[in-house]
């Protein structure tokens, strides 16, 4: 499975307004996430039916950091259900 535009682009609702003037949970750093587009992409990329993400961007350093977030540990079951959790308690 494809998805494009994970973070929802400018007509989707973008996941970063919804998570401005938040920090990123601590217990990021055990799936070295180190920004939010991180934590975002490993959520998606570690679901077993995706095969690829295209976050399109505009900018080197958010290519950078996009890239990041398929580097190092990637949420395992009980990983992404705390990150589920978490999204949830958003609302």
């Amino acid at each position: 499975m494809l998805i494009n535009v994970p973070f929802g682009g400018r007509r989707g609702g973008n996941l970063f307004a919804r998570l401005k003037d938040r920090e990123l949970p601590t217990w990021a750093k055990e799936i070295d996430a180190h920004s939010w587009a991180q934590f975002l992409l490993k959520y998606s990329l570690s679901h077993p039916a995706v095969t690829c993400a295209i976050p399109g961007m505009t900018r080197m350093t958010h290519l950078e950091d996009n890239a990041a977030g398929g580097k190092g540990r990637m949420p395992d079951a009980a990983m992404r259900k705390r990150m589920q959790e978490f999204w949830a308690s958003l609302s």
